[in-house]
């Protein structure tokens, strides 16, 4: 996990190579700093590794209106350093659709509960949820969306969690993007932009 400071916002973020973070695009609100390692954001922690951006890739077709595209990779000025504390995270190999009921977790530093702000990484589950289903609530659902939720218990992401990664099987599938107060909430499909993630991590 990244935590993605923005002047008096913030977001979340994840390492997928040692010099590269993904976040969502709507994060692009000034220059970001990217800690890594982080448990509680308010302290120094030991673990903690702090690194600037040098350069910013938007997805070139984001539109903000919409929250299509909604994907960035930053390329970090120094390569993190890789221990028990900051790794990488795999991104998938190809474009397969995951199955509506897959189990995935999310994390991020964002509010919970009735706006309670929180400086301690949260952690909780949600489960694919069927694109038939979700187009109902959003009807602008596009293929490089991903809807999940976990409506019983409510568990959803949440202001101040954007960017943070959906991870399916230890694979980041989708990035949090957007929704309503309640579940379930849509993430980037990261699968349907590997050929552009490969292109602009090659350059």
């Amino acid at each position: 996990m990244a935590y993605l400071k923005l002047g008096m916002s913030a977001c979340g973020g994840f390492l997928v190579a040692p010099d590269w973070v993904m976040t969502a695009a709507h994060c692009r609100l000034g220059n970001a700093t990217v800690i890594l390692g982080a448990h509680n954001i308010l302290e120094p922690e030991r673990t903690q590794q702090v690194r600037g951006v040098l350069r910013y890739h938007m997805h070139p077709e984001y539109n903000p209106e919409t929250v299509s595209n909604d994907i960035m990779l930053l390329k970090l000025t120094t390569k993190a350093t890789l221990n028990d504390y900051v790794q990488t995270i795999p991104l998938p190999k190809t474009s397969s659709d995951l199955p509506t009921g897959t189990k995935c977790s999310i994390a991020g530093w964002g509010l919970i509960d009735d706006d309670r702000a929180t400086n301690k990484l949260f952690e909780t589950k949600v489960s694919i949820y069927s694109r038939r289903k979700c187009i109902h609530f959003y009807p602008h659902l596009s293929t490089g969306m991903v809807c999940a939720g976990s409506f019983h218990e409510l568990r959803d992401s949440s202001q101040g969690d954007s960017g943070g990664p959906l991870v399916c099987n230890k694979v980041a599938q989708g990035i949090v993007s957007f929704g309503y107060d309640s579940p379930p909430g849509v993430y980037t499909r990261i699968s349907h932009y590997l050929p552009w993630i490969h292109k602009i991590m090659k350059k």
